[in-house]
């Protein structure tokens, strides 16, 4: 599929802290993004499927940013749906796909719905561990790493 791309990149300072848009990050490997809240464990990463997002946007008859979703990047052309164990080549980082990024009761807080509509078919997003860093920029190619 052509046009599988990183639409967007967001850090968040701090828990339930603002969304801050960026047009480059650095990814830690075993970390996250520098910068972010998030720096532990597997859920270092939140990555959010920009056609998932439009298909909630058009179902609630709504146009919300992505970034009140409060995932770390946008990528277009991926399906992320059932991605668990998986890894996503996102420019010259890798990013091991641990689970479905489950939408919580926040969502209903900026649009009564938003949880419900995001919750089938981890519309809400996938959460990943860094296994490769480096730099990630706006408009960098997204990609499933092929099993050998």
């Amino acid at each position: 599929m052509d046009n599988q791309k990183v639409e967007a990149i967001w850090i968040k300072r701090a828990k339930r802290g603002p969304m801050d848009a960026v047009m480059q990050a650095e990814m830690l490997a075993g970390k996250g993004l520098v910068g972010n809240a998030n720096q532990r464990g597997r859920r270092q990463v939140t990555i959010l499927d920009a056609a998932a997002w439009d298909a909630v946007m058009e179902e609630l008859g709504v146009r919300l940013e992505p970034s009140v979703r409060r995932a770390n990047i946008l990528v277009r052309g991926v399906d992320l749906e059932n991605s668990r164990k998986q890894i996503l080549r996102l420019g010259d980082c890798r990013v091991r796909i641990f689970t479905e990024a489950k939408p919580c009761e926040r969502m209903d807080e900026v649009l009564m719905g938003l949880q419900a509509g995001l919750y089938p078919r981890w519309r809400g997003g996938a959460c990943g561990e860094v296994i490769t860093g480096g730099v990630l920029n706006v408009g960098d190619d997204v990609a499933w790493e092929r099993n050998p």
